[in-house]
């Protein structure tokens, strides 16, 4: 075995064998609003849900070289509000392109080609071609020397239509592809699926969850 002294090594070192050890990630492409109401858009691979009651989501982003906030954490702690979506196959390369550094009163929607449409209960726009959006206020925040983490509350969930069963509440899942993070610059798609479970196994058409 190979024995690592997390102690004796360096902040960055411990990212780099963290963030390609704990693999795959699934990613949040967060969109928030500017002070001068920019639509801020930014892909986050430090995310994931929390809970259902309340039901909660997690992202943790880091603070630039500088110790300066990157545009949204700064406008989370503003206004409180944000919208998280996951990110298919059909987006990963619009998604992709929102991480690209942009000044804070450019869109990285704009930059990317995607669509902005209006949130239900909050300020900050969904984005249209995502499957799925999560309607998010402030819910707690927690601030380390590296990092602010943010635990968003969701108030409202959004999907593509045919995607959510919401009679007997199944998401059909053989229709939903999200793209997860895997190490360095590498993405994971999902059709690579399978089951231990042998009586799904013998089923053509993945079970509906």
């Amino acid at each position: 075995m190979t024995e690592i002294d997390f102690s004796e090594i360096r902040v960055y070192q411990r990212y780099k064998l963290m963030a390609s050890l704990i693999v795959p990630r699934p990613i949040a492409l967060i969109t928030t609003l500017s002070e001068d109401g920019t639509v801020n858009a930014a892909p986050f691979s430090m995310f994931n849900m929390l809970g259902e009651d309340p039901p909660i989501v997690m992202v943790s982003i880091n603070r630039l070289q500088d110790g300066a906030l990157k545009d949204t954490a700064a406008n989370i702690l503003r206004t409180g509000e944000f919208v998280v979506h996951l990110t298919d196959e059909a987006m990963c390369v619009q998604m992709d392109a929102c991480g690209a550094t942009l000044p804070p009163h450019q869109s990285e929607l704009e930059h990317a080609g995607l669509r902005a449409v209006p949130s239900r209960t909050i300020a900050p726009p969904r984005i249209a071609e995502a499957p799925v959006a999560f309607e998010c206020v402030l819910h707690e925040k927690l601030e380390t020397p590296s990092r602010y983490i943010f635990i968003g509350r969701v108030q409202w969930l959004a999907a593509r239509d045919g995607l959510i069963d919401t009679e007997q509440w199944r998401v059909r899942l053989q229709d939903y592809h999200p793209v997860g993070r895997f190490g360095a610059s590498f993405y994971l798609n999902s059709s690579g699926r399978f089951t231990l479970d042998k009586a799904q196994a013998a089923s053509t058409q993945i079970d509906e969850m």
